[in-house]
């Protein structure tokens, strides 16, 4: 069943969205990941973009929402950025 600690954050004030699909290799890392990722929700949204973190089985989706195409791009960096410093901490801590 998927997890979505953010819950729908639907909101007419954001209508760009763009969807990041990470697949793992198991249900362990994309939930190590999906919980590393969730820490930043409420620190990064802001008045132009959102986002939401969902995790299922194996796979990651983080969900950026935003006000205008410059914000939603803003936000994917800033999203890109966070998995990839989340999934690389997770490799270091296994070897």
């Amino acid at each position: 069943m998927p997890t979505d600690d953010a819950g729908d954050r639907h909101d007419d004030r954001f209508p760009h969205e763009a969807v990041l699909e990470l697949p793992y290799d198991d249900p362990e890392a994309a939930t190590l990941v999906a919980t590393s990722l969730r820490q930043d929700l409420d620190r990064i949204d802001g008045d132009r973009s959102t986002a939401a973190v969902a995790c299922e089985t194996d796979t990651v989706r983080v969900t950026v929402r935003a006000a205008d195409l410059t914000a939603l791009r803003a936000g994917l960096n800033t999203w890109g950025s966070l998995v990839d410093v989340a999934d690389r901490t997770r490799r270091a801590a296994l070897g």
